[in-house]
């Protein structure tokens, strides 16, 4: 049968583990990008569960799925967001179907398990175990992404074009991959593509050309001076820059009228990612034309939020000891998310290995997931507001 028409088959409680391996046999890898099938799956297993779902698309074959269970209690909803879209697979040959969602020696196999359709199931399961409560309580609402590898796609258009489907959250769960360990933040990405412009001209005659590579390896020897320095964290350290890529040439005989480059700056809160471009822009002194690839603001909760201290004791108890406050190196919807969720406390925590994200023979603990649904039921009864 068709995945994207597949009818979910749970009874009343979901099982993390068997919706784990429904969604990794559900391929959404991006690029290309398609979550159309899992998107509409999912919503069938939430639209068995009582939410109320809606699927937002933002291009072919490109979803997001807002899913809410109304609460009719006082207080504002918890809030959980996940990306449906994977990576590739890769160029290495796999020891395991990525799509067949395998299990040995306690590991469950395949594109997506870790990073992050564990962390879905797991929230689902752990709703589904709570019904009655989060009725009687604020409720819930999950933000369902596509998009997310490729720069946070599909969150920034759900801000932008449905902000009507957003309601203020007492909190924000992002179930990255984190061994089921809380993390309070993580740095900004702002990736930036430079491009000089010059003139052809014959590579005997280079005085009639004008050369985009000597432009473009200027504006780069400017960058390495940019100060960042003055930029740093106590949680998550300094800001950063790399330059990661140079095209530039047709031929080696030809002055070459175009060149391009591509860096990353990873910033810290109290950066302004548009102050930056400015400051940027004026550096290049005009020679270089700027445009962002990928611009996603840092995250960061307060560690002495009575949420997030709620959160941290509540982890610790899984953990068997005190939790030290810390940051992911990834980025994330969460930071996207904030503005139209009201700017709740948010916290990234999820069953998924990190070290796994991305990488070939991608896998999750089963017994992280079993945890992750309990950890998950945990923060669900405390009821924040």
């Amino acid at each position: 049968m068709d995945v994207a028409v597949r009818k979910a088959n749970f009874a009343v409680e979901v099982d993390a583990i068997e919706l784990t391996k429904e969604l990794i046999r559900i391929p959404s890898v991006n690029p290309p990008g398609d979550e159309t099938a899992c998107a509409n799956y999912l919503a069938g297993v939430l639209d068995r569960l009582g939410f109320a779902t809606q699927l937002h698309s933002f291009g072919p074959g490109r979803f997001n799925l807002v899913a809410q269970l109304a609460g009719n209690g006082a207080g504002r909803p918890i809030g959980f967001t996940g990306h449906l879209d994977t990576v590739p697979l890769g160029a290495a040959p796999w020891s395991f179907d990525p799509f067949a969602a395998e299990e040995h020696d306690g590991k469950l196999y395949g594109r997506g398990t870790s990073d992050m359709k564990a962390g879905i199931a797991c929230f689902i399961a752990a709703c589904s175990r709570m019904l009655g409560e989060l009725k009687s309580g604020g409720g819930v609402q999950l933000l369902l992404t596509g998009g997310e590898e490729t720069g946070c796609d599909g969150a920034r258009a759900l801000a932008e074009a449905r902000p009507e489907l957003f309601t203020e959250l007492a909190l924000l769960i992002v179930g990255e991959p984190t061994s089921n360990y809380p993390y309070v933040g993580h740095k900004g990405a702002l990736w930036m593509r430079g491009t000089a412009a010059g003139k052809t001209a014959h590579g005997s005659m280079p005085e009639h050309g004008d050369n985009a590579i000597y432009k473009a390896t200027r504006a780069i020897d400017r960058l390495r001076g940019f100060d960042l320095d003055g930029n740093e964290h106590p949680l998550m350290g300094r800001s950063t820059m790399n330059v990661g890529t140079f095209r530039a040439g047709l031929n080696i005989n030809s002055v070459p009228d175009k060149a391009e480059f591509e860096f990353d700056i990873r910033t810290v809160p109290g950066m302004d990612h548009r102050c930056l471009c400015t400051q940027l822009k004026s550096v290049f002194a005009g020679e270089i034309d700027l445009d962002p690839i990928v611009d996603v603001p840092p995250l960061y909760s307060e560690v002495n939020h009575p949420v997030i201290q709620r959160i941290l004791s509540v982890c610790s108890d899984f953990h068997g000891e005190p939790i030290t406050p810390r940051a992911v190196s990834y980025f994330t919807d969460g930071s996207v998310l904030l503005p139209p969720t009201g700017h709740p406390p948010t916290i990234i925590l999820g069953p998924g290995e990190p070290q796994m994200a991305h990488q070939t023979d991608e896998y999750c603990y089963t017994a992280r997931i079993q945890e992750g649904v309990n950890l998950y039921q945990a923060l669900l009864e405390q009821g924040f507001e």
